[in-house]
């Protein structure tokens, strides 16, 4: 579950309230260890989902940085280069290099 937490901070665009809350969402539920809360247990896990959210906002929203905002297009291709390496996928089409010559021409 965790993999699913991006870095939210330092993207142009910057990261929307929704992608706030998704990250809270994936917190708590690692956290408590429930993909869906009984009845039960459901306010308590929704007041937890609200509190991660304020307060990833308000850290958000409060960090300083002097670095330029990261392409967010940008960082994907990054990371999918990366997981395709790791894992043997082969890339998207249009990220794929041009292979090398085996030797160089006489």
């Amino acid at each position: 579950m965790c993999r699913n937490i991006r870095t939210l901070y330092n993207f142009d665009p910057p990261a929307t309230g929704d992608e706030i809350r998704a990250s809270a969402l994936q917190f708590v539920r690692k956290l408590s260890g429930f993909n869906a809360p009984s009845k039960a247990n459901e306010a308590a896990f929704n007041l937890a989902v609200q509190q991660v959210t304020d307060a990833a906002t308000t850290l958000i929203n409060s960090l300083t940085t002097f670095s330029p905002p990261r392409d967010r297009e940008t960082e994907r291709r990054k990371a999918a280069a990366l997981s395709a390496k790791r894992f043997g996928r082969a890339s998207p089409p249009g990220d794929r290099p041009k292979p090398k010559p085996l030797r160089e021409p006489a």
